[in-house]
C-alpha cells in the first residue's frame, strides 16, 4: 500500500494547525511532494517547482486567476471612485430604527455580495454609524453583518470571487479520482447541502428579526450602548480607507459597475450555452461559464475607466487603482498556486488509488458527516475557508467516489465546513476585518459568535446524517 501519497496532506493540515499560517503550509507540503517523488536535492525541489507551474499554465486556472485579479481592480476602481463611500452616505439617511439597520444589512447583500470582505468593508461604517441611533451591542452589529458575508456568498453561483475557486477545487478533485463532471455544474448541485451556510443564515434572520434581547446591549468591553452613543470614533467616515473623507459620495459608481459584472456574466453565459446547442436554462449551465465571468469583468472594467475618465478622474490614478485592487488578491492567486501545485504531487503520487484501495470500509451514509466534523475542526484553527477547501475537497472526492456516496452531497460538505472557519475562527480574515471596523477584541467577538455556529454544525450534521435515508 502506497501510503507515501498522503505524506503531503498530513504535512499541510499538521503545519496549518500548528503555525495558522495556510500558504507556507501548503508550501512545505509541495516540496514534500516533489521530494517524494525526486529524493534528491536539486531533484526535489525541481519537481515540487514542476508542480506549481503545471498547476499555473492549466488554461481553467488561468482563467480564475485573471478573474480574480481584474474583480479585485474593478472593486478598486469602485473604491478610489465614491463608490462605497456614496452607498453607506445614502444608507445612513435612511435607517430610523434596528429593524431598519438590520433590513438594510440584509437587503445590501443584493449589491454587495462578490466577497466577504467587500460585503465587510461597505455595511460596517453603515452600522457602526447607527451605534448613536440605536440600542444594539457592536457584536450583534458584527454578527449579523457577518451571518450575511460568507455564508450567503458561498451559496451564490455566479458574479463572487468564491465561485471560480470553489469550481477549481471541485475540478482539480476530480481529475486526481479519475472521475468525469463538471466542476461548476457540481458546485450548482452541491449548493443545497451546504446545510452550515443555510442554518447559519436562518439563525441569523431569526436572531435579526424576531429575537428579543432581556439585557442591555454591551460591547466587547463591557461599555454600555448609552457610553458608545457618546463616543467620537463611532462617526462611519475615516473608520476605513473605502470611507475616507477625502472620497466624493457616489453610489452609482458601486451601483453600475456591480449591476454590469452580474447582468453581463448571465448574458454571456446564455449565449456560449447556445452556441453549444443548449435551449432556455440549460443555456446558463454550460462549460463556457468562467469564460463568462471574465469577459463580463473585463467589459465591466473597461466601460467603467472610460465612465470615470468623462466625468473627471485621471486616467493615471485610474490606472495605479486598478494595480494596487488587483494586488490584494495576490495572497490568494499565491494560495491557489500552492492548491494546484498540492494537486499535481498528489496526482504524480496517486494519491487517489491509495484512497481508493484504503477507505472502501466507510459507510456511503457517514462520508458527509465525518468530512464536515473534521474540516470544521481544521477550518477553525487555520481560519481559512479557501485553504480549508483546498486541503480537503481532494480527500472528499476520493472517499466519495470509492464509498458511493452522492458526490453534491459531500461537496456541499466540504464547502460547509470551511464556511464554519470563515466565520466563527479567530484567525478569519472576516472576523478580524469587521472587529477591527467596529473597534471590537476579536478573539471575544469570536467566542460570541461560537455559540451560534455550533448549533449550526450541530443542525448540519443531523441533516447529513438522515439525508441519505431520504435519499
Amino acid at each position: 500500500m502506497e501510503w507515501t501519497s498522503v505524506i503531503p496532506f498530513i504535512v499541510v493540515v499538521i503545519a496549518a494547525i500548528s503555525t495558522k499560517q495556510v500558504i507556507p503550509s501548503l508550501f512545505f507540503g509541495v516540496m514534500v511532494a516533489g521530494y517524494l517523488v525526486e529524493p534528491s536535492f536539486l531533484g526535489g525541489m525541481t519537481t515540487a517547482l514542476q508542480f506549481v507551474i503545471q498547476g499555473l499554465t492549466d488554461e481553467s486556472n488561468l482563467k480564475i486567476i485573471i478573474f480574480l485579479y481584474a474583480f479585485a481592480a474593478l472593486i478598486g476602481l469602485v473604491r478610489i471612485s465614491g463608490g462605497i463611500k456614496g452607498f453607506v452616505q445614502k444608507a445612513t439617511e435612511k435607517i430610523t430604527g434596528k429593524k431598519g439597520a438590520f433590513t438594510l444589512t440584509w437587503i445590501s447583500a443584493l449589491g454587495t455580495f462578490s466577497a466577504p470582505s467587500f460585503r465587510i468593508v461597505t455595511i460596517a461604517p453603515v452600522m457602526k454609524a447607527m451605534l448613536k441611533k440605536i440600542p444594539m451591542s457592536r457584536q450583534e452589529l458584527g454578527f449579523v453583518i457577518e451571518t450575511t458575508a460568507s455564508p450567503l456568498i458561498v451559496l451564490i453561483p455566479i458574479a463572487t470571487a468564491f465561485v471560480g475557486y470553489m469550481s477549481s477545487v471541485i475540478e482539480l478533485s476530480l481529475s486526481q479520482t479519475k472521475l468525469e463532471g463538471d466542476g461548476y455544474t457540481l458546485f450548482i448541485q452541491s449548493i443545497p447541502y451546504n446545510f452550515f451556510a443555510i442554518a447559519m443564515l436562518l439563525i441569523g434572520f431569526y436572531l435579526s428579526f424576531f429575537h428579543r434581547s432581556k439585557k442591555q446591549a454591551v460591547d466587547a468591553e463591557n461599555t454600555s450602548v448609552e457610553q458608545g452613543k457618546e463616543e467620537e470614533d463611532d462617526k462611519w467616515e475615516d473608520c476605513h480607507p473605502s470611507v475616507a473623507k477625502d472620497l466624493p459620495a457616489k453610489p452609482w459608481n458601486l451601483i453600475l459597475p456591480l449591476a454590469s459584472v452580474i447582468v453581463l456574466t448571465f448574458v454571456l453565459m446564455f449565449v456560449f450555452g447556445i452556441k453549444e446547442g443548449k435551449a432556455g436554462w440549460q443555456a446558463l449551465i454550460n462549460s463556457s461559464v468562467l469564460d463568462a465571468m471574465v469577459l463580463a469583468v473585463v467589459i465591466s472594467i473597461t466601460w467603467f475607466i472610460v465612465w470615470l475618465k468623462v466625468t473627471g478622474l485621471a486616467l493615471r490614478r485610474q490606472m495605479n487603482e486598478l494595480v494596487i485592487g488587483g494586488n490584494e488578491m495576490m495572497t490568494v492567486i499565491l494560495l491557489l498556486a500552492m492548491v494546484w501545485g498540492l494537486s499535481k504531487g498528489s496526482e504524480a503520487l496517486n494519491f487517489a488509488d491509495t484512497i481508493s484501495s484504503s477507505l472502501q470500509w466507510i459507510p456511503a451514509s457517514f462520508v458527509a458527516v465525518l468530512v464536515f466534523l473534521i474540516g470544521c475542526s481544521l477550518s477553525y484553527f487555520i481560519g481559512s475557508s479557501w485553504g480549508t477547501w483546498g486541503i480537503l475537497m481532494p480527500v472528499g472526492v476520493s472517499i466519495a467516489s470509492v464509498s458511493g456516496s452522492s458526490l453534491p452531497i459531500v461537496i456541499g460538505a466540504v464547502f460547509a465546513s470551511g464556511t464554519f472557519g470563515a466565520f466563527s475562527s479567530p484567525l478569519s480574515d472576516n472576523n478580524n476585518t469587521t472587529a477591527g471596523i467596529l473597534n471590537l477584541n476579536a478573539v471575544r467577538y469570536a467566542k460570541f459568535k461560537l455559540k451560534p455556529a455550533l448549533i449550526s454544525v450541530a443542525v448540519a450534521s443531523v441533516l447529513y446524517l438522515a439525508l441519505p435515508f431520504f435519499l
